[in-house]
């Protein structure tokens, strides 16, 4: 099939330094029609998609590996920081559809056609570190559940992810409609799986009820910090809010101030909705990693692998391993198809490279693929897992660099006219962009300065040296 023609954004406010050009992802612009004097129920359902693509992002493998460790580890007490990191994708991802629906521009044309040519580099260069991140978690995650299902090396398990490429491609062609029905399908083997795991575990309600209570404890144990910023950065993911401002321009919605107001209503819903899901599924792994490890004996677990040859025997039930793997493979591959979609929303957002889809897309994988092939040849099988924790770590010193833009665009009734955020939603988002950045430079801190430093600054505090 032959690529569209490029379509060019005609409205430009005054407010942006630079002339909008291509649409984001114009192979699917304004392909699915939303019809216009149909029922709540109805619209809400041609609107429904895109947030459930968005939260394949906050349950793929990396948080597999933050969430098991930290229930593992430290029982029910980190459920506190999946929520809040819960209801911070839910405010942020909200802004990004906004962005996305008024302005017509996603977040990486927006950077372009506001911020001066080397601004725009560095942050797409940081972008795509935090797809690579992202990216090296989704590939190996995939890779360890062909592992545990198959026996399949590691390594060709990583290079097999590149058939993503190809489902993307074939899908898409079909119509975007497809990708969606094909992320839903995958989420609900996830629950489905999860929910199983739950029952089997019996966990206890109190201790889960308290765990999402939070407690200064987190700020001063600096393990538990890192884990905490891990899942943080698990959750909140930079490139899902570039994926969902650009997906959200798929519906053909009438195009003036009523049909935009009702568009961001409706994609609210539906990624608050999503990422509710999602808030689920993160608990549920971590609850299950609590009650089946961290009361066992078994609180040094951290590895997917000795999870899935513990919970069979703990749970006593034979097909929970083979569950918890059926699991973790859908995550890992509906984390891959959706990563295809914000390299490729990045590459041309920020930059304006125009390539073919199946190149692009394949440019895109092999950035995963590469690395992880490359450090699973160098560091062994052994360390997959403390990659997956790193690698989310990694993400999350990304976050500012999204967020911040985010904020400010949004903010600034030039570039949004009527849509520009009220004084509350400002202080929300401004306050979760601080907590975000506050917790990074402390995790840079705890990381890079020497131990001497770290000894006395800690000791005057009173506090334990940081160890991880």
């Amino acid at each position: 099939m032959s690529e569209p023609e490029p379509v060019i954004q005609s409205k430009n406010r005054p407010g942006w330094r630079k002339t909008a050009g291509e649409v984001s992802l114009p192979e699917v612009h304004r392909s699915i029609l939303v019809p216009a004097n149909a029922s709540f129920w109805r619209k809400l359902l041609a609107f429904s998609g895109p947030g459930f693509l968005v939260a394949v992002g906050y349950m793929d493998p990396g948080n597999w590996a933050t969430d098991l460790q930290g229930g593992a580890q430290f029982g029910y007490r980190l459920l506190s920081i999946i929520m809040i990191s819960n209801l911070m994708a839910i405010l942020l991802q909200h802004l990004s559809a906004k962005l996305g629906i008024a302005t017509g521009r996603d977040l990486a044309q927006a950077c372009r056609d506001h911020y001066s040519t080397p601004t725009v580099w560095i942050l797409w260069i940081f972008c795509e570190i935090a797809i690579a991140a992202c990216d090296l978690a989704e590939v190996v995650g995939s890779a360890i559940a062909l592992q545990l299902l198959f026996g399949i090396p590691l390594v060709w398990g990583c290079v097999l992810t590149a058939a993503d490429v190809l489902a993307v491609l074939y899908l898409q062609n079909k119509g975007f409609r497809y990708i969606e029905a094909l992320v839903i399908t995958l989420i609900t083997t996830i629950g489905a799986c999860f929910a199983a795991e739950l029952i089997w575990s019996k966990p206890g309600i109190a201790g889960m009820l308290l765990g999402f209570v939070p407690s200064t404890e987190i700020l001063k144990d600096p393990d538990m910090l890192y884990v905490s910023i891990g899942i943080i950065g698990a959750t909140v993911m930079p490139h899902n809010l570039y994926l969902h401002s650009s997906i959200v321009q798929t519906r053909k919605y009438e195009q003036n101030a009523g049909g935009k107001r009702e568009a961001i209503k409706f994609a609210t819903i539906d990624s608050t909705v999503a990422l509710m899901l999602a808030l689920f599924i993160n608990g549920a792994i971590l609850v299950l990693a609590a009650a089946a490890f961290h009361w066992s004996g078994h609180q040094d677990v951290a590895e997917i692998q000795d999870a899935y040859k513990l919970l069979s025997p703990l749970l006593g039930i034979g097909v929970a391993s083979i569950l918890f793997a059926v699991a973790l493979l859908a995550s890992g591959q509906n984390s891959t198809l959706t990563g295809t979609l914000a390299g490729q929303i990045v590459m041309e957002g920020f930059i304006n490279i125009r390539l073919r889809p199946w190149l692009r897309r394949l440019i895109t994988r092999a950035i995963a693929i590469i690395p992880a092939v490359c450090v699973i040849g160098f560091f062994g099988e052994s360390k997959t897992t403390q990659l997956l924790v790193a690698s989310q770590v990694v993400l999350s010193m990304q976050l500012g660099f999204a967020v911040w833009p985010l904020m400010r665009f949004t903010g600034e009734k030039a570039k949004m006219g009527e849509f520009v955020k009220p004084l509350w939603i400002k202080l929300l988002g401004w306050t979760t962009a601080a907590i975000i950045i506050v917790l990074n430079a402390k995790l840079l801190f705890d990381t890079f300065m020497p131990v001497s430093v770290l000894k006395t600054l800690y000791g005057h505090l009173g506090l334990s040296v940081p160890t991880s």
